[in-house]
C-alpha cells in the first residue's frame, strides 16, 4: 500500500494543472476510489482534495511572485477558469491575495510534496475477525450530523439523548441479526472524510427480512458482503477512535483487504452506566484487495 500511495503522489504531481480524476488515479495504482480516499486521508492527515489544492497553490505562488505573466494567464495554467476563482483558492491557502503576494513577496504557506514511508509498529495485536454476511437492514432513528474525528460528537449525543428510555428497549427487541445489540451507524460520509462534513447517523439495530419494521423507523438496506470486525475495550469514545485510525495505519497496510462502499457500524457490547468506558465492535465493509 505504501508503494501505491507514493505512486499516487507522483501522479498528482504530474497533473497539478488538470482536473483531478480520482477514479482514474485509483485504477492506475490498482485500488478503488473509495479505499484510496480513506487511506490517504487517514495516513496524510488531510483529504486528498485538500493536498492537491495546497500543492497546486504552492506551485502557483512561484508564478505569481515572478511577475512575468498576468494573473489570468497563471489562473488558466493552474486549472482555473477565471482570475477570481484562482484568487479565492490562492487566498484560502496562503492567507493573502495574489496581488498582495506579488506586491509583498509573500508570505506563503508551502505544502511540501508528501512521501509515505513504512514505520514498523503493531506491537499490540489487533483483535479482528472477517465475517461474511448476507444482505440485511439497519433500522432505527437517523439524523444528519457533522463528522467529528476526535472526542464526543455533540450532535450525535443530542440525537441519542432525545430518545425515550423505552425506545432503546423497543429497538433491542426488534433486532434479530448480526451485528447484535444497539448500533451506532455512520453512512453517506464525505469521500474525503473532512472534519465537519455531514453524514447520516443511525441509532438502531440490524434486522433480517423476516422482521416487519414499524413505519416510524428509518431503514438503511445493506448489501451482502464481507466485514472486518475490530473489537476494543476502554475509555469511550477515545478507544474506538484510536482503533478506527489504526485500521488505516496498521491493519489495511498488512492485510489483503480494502474498504468497499457501505455503512460503518459500531456495536456496543458492554458499557459503564455513564458511558465513560465500553467494549465495542467496529464493523467495516471490506473486499479482497
Amino acid at each position: 500500500m505504501i508503494a501505491w500511495l507514493n505512486r499516487l503522489v507522483d501522479l498528482v504531481e504530474e497533473s497539478l494543472t488538470e482536473d483531478l480524476d480520482v477514479t482514474r488515479l485509483a485504477a492506475s495504482v490498482g485500488t478503488t476510489e473509495h479505499h484510496l480516499r480513506r487511506m490517504f486521508s487517514s495516513l496524510a492527515g488531510m483529504p486528498l482534495s485538500e493536498y492537491v489544492r495546497r500543492r497546486r497553490m504552492t506551485v502557483a505562488a512561484a508564478d505569481v511572485v515572478s511577475g512575468s505573466q498576468d494573473l489570468l494567464t497563471i489562473a488558466v495554467r493552474h486549472g482555473y477558469g477565471s482570475a477570481e476563482a484562482f484568487g479565492r483558492a490562492f487566498q484560502a491557502v496562503h492567507g493573502v491575495t495574489p496581488g498582495e503576494a506579488r506586491r509583498d513577496g509573500g508570505p506563503f504557506r508551502t505544502q511540501p510534496r508528501l512521501r509515505f514511508r513504512l514505520t514498523v509498529e503493531g506491537e499490540h495485536p489487533m483483535d479482528v475477525r472477517i465475517v461474511s454476511r448476507p444482505a440485511f437492514r439497519l433500522a432505527g432513528h437517523a439524523a444528519r450530523v457533522p463528522l467529528r474525528h476526535e472526542g464526543v460528537n455533540p450532535a450525535i449525543q443530542e440525537h441519542v439523548a432525545a430518545l425515550a428510555p423505552q425506545e432503546h428497549v423497543r429497538l433491542k427487541a426488534l433486532g434479530d441479526a448480526e451485528p447484535h445489540g444497539l448500533l451506532a451507524v455512520s453512512t453517506d460520509l464525505d469521500p474525503d472524510r473532512r472534519e465537519g462534513t455531514p453524514l447520516t447517523y443511525l441509532h438502531g439495530v440490524a434486522v433480517s427480512d423476516a422482521v416487519e419494521v414499524p413505519g416510524d423507523l428509518d431503514v438503511i438496506p445493506v448489501a451482502a458482503g464481507s466485514w472486518a470486525v475490530f473489537r476494543a475495550a476502554g475509555p469511550y469514545p477515545q478507544t474506538l477512535q484510536t482503533v478506527w485510525a489504526a485500521t488505516a495505519t496498521e491493519w489495511f497496510p498488512s492485510n489483503p483487504w480494502r474498504l468497499r462502499p457501505g455503512p460503518e457500524v459500531v456495536a456496543v457490547l458492554e458499557r459503564a452506566d455513564d458511558f465513560s468506558t465500553a467494549t465495542v465492535e467496529l464493523w467495516l465493509p471490506v473486499e479482497p484487495a
